[in-house]
């Protein structure tokens, strides 16, 4: 086992058992225990849900937080909600997963040349962490920019992650260009070695309005894959 794998699994590790935000902290153990009548059987996870991936990816995701009867249930970034039900098949699409379904921690899948992670950590009420609660997760973003050293572009999914992930990029010293650059449906920004692309939310309420459809989002993809060299 390499270096780099050893401190993921570490910093994820870290993740796991962090208590830094005392209204996240009760709304994800109050989840667990209530639960949602659909997954009255399952045993929730109900703590910070850890990143997880390809540790040598070129392609690095950045949600916005879990899912309370969804990653917060599974334990597993974007997997056992509407978003996940949409993202995992793209993913297939495009090549950067084994299979099209994402259901629980344990059925198969494996993310090829992708890593996955959050500007948040735990569920949030409201699918809304506040600012405080973004910022006190960010050193765990920062430290996945400095631990994941193929990483040549930055996936951002919705305006939350976007501006999370340029906050990160320059605390690890890459400032954004300026003007500032505005958050938009399949912006592309160069920010020090990486390309940073920007995408809505796969969120139900975007593609369930139509804001978000397959297409578009596959077109994200086809963009990712346009700006990795040698890819």
């Amino acid at each position: 086992m390499s270096q780099s794998r050893e401190t993921l699994e570490q910093l994820n590790r870290d993740i796991v058992v962090c208590e830094r935000c005392p209204r996240l902290v009760a709304y994800r153990q109050r989840i667990a225990l209530e639960k949602r009548r659909a997954f009255r059987d399952w045993d929730y996870w109900g703590k910070p849900v850890p990143s997880g991936g390809d540790p040598e990816a070129r392609v690095l995701m950045v949600g916005l937080a879990p899912g309370a009867h969804g990653s917060n249930r599974t334990g597993r970034m974007f997997t056992g909600d509407g978003s996940g039900d949409f993202l995992t098949p793209a993913l297939f699409r495009a090549d950067f997963a084994n299979q099209s379904t994402s259901h629980h921690s344990g059925d198969g899948l494996t993310l090829n040349d992708l890593y996955i992670t959050a500007v948040a950590h735990c569920a949030p009420p409201d699918n809304k962490p506040t600012l405080k609660e973004i910022a006190n997760c960010r050193p765990y973003l920062v430290q996945h920019l400095r631990l994941l050293s193929s990483v040549q572009v930055i996936l951002a999914l919705g305006q939350i992650a976007f501006a999370g992930t340029l906050a990160a990029l320059r605390e690890v010293g890459h400032e954004p260009p300026r003007p500032r650059p505005a958050f938009r449906h399949a912006g592309q920004y160069t920010v020090g070695p990486y390309m940073v692309i920007a995408s809505y939310h796969p969120s139900r309420q975007n593609t369930q309005t139509g804001r978000l459809t397959e297409e578009m989002f596959d077109d994200i993809f086809r963009k990712v894959k346009r700006s990795l060299s040698g890819g």
